[in-house]
């Protein structure tokens, strides 16, 4: 049986953390206010693996009142997410991710990202799509205060 999900998360920037996005570390001036890592990418395809398998979302695995999580690569939490849908009887299919933001373009850091996912994952990088879009000055994306992104995968019970 095949299954489809999507996730979505959102993160402000805030002074003095890292921008991470997608497990790379990434040269900017600000980063993403967040209880772990803040990796906005990572957090929307959880979501969306866990939203295929009717799992509930990375804020019921690992809440953001738990001090275990506090500023946690959220590749381990992905990796605790491959996990329990592994449990489940889950295998991943394919992802196809889009991260929102005006800035910094992300173009250059997608190859990496796309590699990191799919270690984790234990899975074929063909089988990781990550595309980054602006939203051409509009929305919080635009203005500049933030970061989203979006996720689908498609999931088959075993």
């Amino acid at each position: 049986m095949l299954r489809i999900g999507h996730g979505y998360d959102a993160h402000r920037f805030c002074e003095g953390r890292r921008l991470i996005i997608g497990g790379v570390d990434i040269p900017y001036e600000i980063g993403l206010s967040g209880h772990s890592d803040a990796d906005v990418l990572l957090h929307a395809i959880s979501d969306s693996l866990l939203g295929a398998a009717a799992l509930g979302d990375i804020g019921k695995l690992f809440p953001d009142t738990d001090a275990r999580f506090k500023n946690i690569s959220s590749l381990i939490l992905l990796k605790e997410t491959s996990e329990t849908l592994s449990k489940n009887g889950y295998r991943i299919i394919n992802i196809d991710a889009t991260i929102v933001v005006q800035n910094p373009k992300m173009s250059p850091y997608i190859e990496e990202m796309r590699q990191n996912i799919a270690r984790t994952l234990s899975c074929d990088i063909g089988s990781i799509s990550i595309k980054a879009t602006t939203e051409e000055g509009m929305g919080f994306t635009g203005r500049r205060e933030g970061i989203c992104a979006h996720s689908f995968c498609l999931i088959e019970k075993q």
